[in-house]
């Protein structure tokens, strides 16, 4: 089934916020307005975005303004940047910040699509990532602590009688702790196990 996408686009123009609108909704993207980013942040229950359309330059909180108040809540929604020619450093600098682009007035229609288009698989990618990752932790959370340290030591290479050494354990007990570990992280192979327990320390 395909996924709904939501675009939210904030811009004090509202003629370029109804052009945003439509171009997005030709391309089956999915928006919503606001005129100000203080209109965005007195809403108190704004859909889920897939990606920002922001302008820098606007009445009240600006856009650079709500981007650091974006990442301090850790809202991980894609920014991309609407800026004037004048306007450039301050959106190299948030990009430097973590924002993912800016676009620069007037730009042209596929440009910002590919610019929200990339944003949006870039956006979805990192959150399969994530939630992988969570996963993986809830498996780990799930084994003993001497499950844990076999498992570490396991990824380090070691084999299960430099194991047993290593935890003043016999072998034996390393292969029935092996088992169990292989079978709570749902790993069905020794390489496998190694790639959960890189991302677990990445």
């Amino acid at each position: 089934m395909k996924q709904v996408t939501h675009v939210c686009i904030i811009d004090d123009d509202e003629a370029i916020r109804e052009s945003l609108r439509l171009l997005l909704y030709a391309s089956e993207l999915n928006s919503v307005g606001y005129e100000s980013a203080d209109a965005f942040l007195a809403d108190g229950a704004p859909p889920a975005f897939d990606c920002m359309l922001l302008d820098i330059r606007m009445p009240g909180t600006d856009g650079l303004e709500l981007f650091t108040e974006l990442m301090r809540r850790q809202v991980a929604w894609p920014v991309i940047f609407i800026t004037g020619h004048g306007d450039i450093p301050l959106a190299v600098s948030a990009i430097k910040q973590g924002a993912f682009d800016f676009l620069t007035k007037p730009f042209r229609e596929g440009e910002l699509l590919d610019k929200v288009q990339s944003a949006i698989r870039h956006y979805r990618h990192e959150q399969e990532g994530l939630l992988k990752l969570q996963h993986i932790q809830e498996r780990a959370d799930g084994c003993t602590p001497r499950e844990r340290d076999v498992m570490k030591l396991l990824a380090d290479g070691l084999s299960n009688k430099g194991i047993a050494e290593s935890l003043g354990i016999s072998p034996r007990t390393v292969e029935i702790h092996r088992s169990h570990v292989m079978e709570k992280m749902g790993a069905q192979s020794l390489p496998t196990l190694v790639r959960m327990v890189s991302k677990l320390k990445n």
